[in-house]
């Protein structure tokens, strides 16, 4: 897909950025990108063809007629933000969010009704082009603008559309913040390690690569993580010990749902 009126981006901070790289790589932003950024967009965009900065709304071209525009400013600025664009609501323009606890509902107080609005939750390997972002739409979105958004999205990573927003929730919960549960997981082992006897610096190697060796394995093999667990898993040996303490009723899964289950409610909760 090529996009032939221009995109929006309000906010070029790391996700807003990560954004912008995807789509000028892909090529997808073939009718150019204006970016409103206060303090200007990061450096390895100074110059890149089809790509405006300004600092603010006031300072955008007043026959400007945008294919999307793409929220991503924190969640606190929203209030003030998202207003200034309502001009461009019946126009054909769709409005996608990756503001985390602001839902659709939000965002038709904030633009009206009629806004066609595109609703996403991104996570942070998207700045590397590896993230994951699941997102849904409000009914006045028309199919050709959904697919737009989600091509815009997947310029990151993998994107999926989803029809129920009150999946978006749990979706915060396990893949907005599960980088964090990943990168603690790797702190943890580091430091088991380190209480085992290793050196610091070889316990944090070996913790390290061993997870992102682990989910380059996960992603290129057919075989569930399941069966790739039990493969590791000789009968007798150490890594069943490891497990047994793991796997107890009291382990790591049931702990994993008591933190998704409270990550949940307070996405609930922040989108009121």
């Amino acid at each position: 897909m090529k996009i032939s009126r221009p995109i929006l981006l309000i906010g070029c901070g790391k996700m807003g950025s990560a954004m912008l790289s995807g789509w000028l790589e892909s090529g997808i932003a073939g009718g150019g990108v204006f970016v409103v950024e206060p303090i200007g967009a990061p450096a390895e965009f100074d110059g890149i063809g089809g790509v405006s900065v300004v600092a603010d709304a006031e300072a955008l071209p007043r026959d400007l007629n945008p294919e999307v525009v793409v929220f991503a400013v924190k969640p606190q600025q929203m209030d003030d933000v998202a207003p200034e664009y309502k001009k461009f609501v019946g126009s054909e323009t769709a409005f996608l969010s990756i503001a985390a606890g602001k839902d659709i509902a939000y965002f038709q107080s904030k633009l009206g009704e009629g806004a066609s609005i595109v609703r996403a939750m991104p996570n942070t390997p998207a700045a590397i082009g590896q993230g994951i972002t699941v997102c849904c739409s409000n009914v006045a979105a028309s199919d050709d603008q959904r697919e737009l958004c989600r091509s815009l999205l997947a310029a990151t990573g993998e994107a999926v559309v989803v029809d129920d927003e009150d999946l978006i929730d749990a979706v915060t919960a396990v893949s907005g913040g599960g980088p964090a549960y990943v990168f603690l997981l790797i702190e943890c082992l580091a430091a088991a390690g380190v209480a085992a006897g290793l050196p610091t610096d070889l316990s944090a190697k070996l913790a390290l690569m061993t997870v992102a060796g682990s989910g380059q394995l996960a992603l290129s093999s057919e075989e569930p993580p399941s069966v790739l667990r039990e493969n590791v898993t000789s009968p007798g040996g150490t890594t069943l010990e490891a497990l047994k303490i793991l796997m107890a009723d009291d382990g790591l899964e049931p702990l994993m749902i008591r933190a998704i289950a409270a990550a949940t409610q307070r996405s609930r909760e922040l989108a009121g």
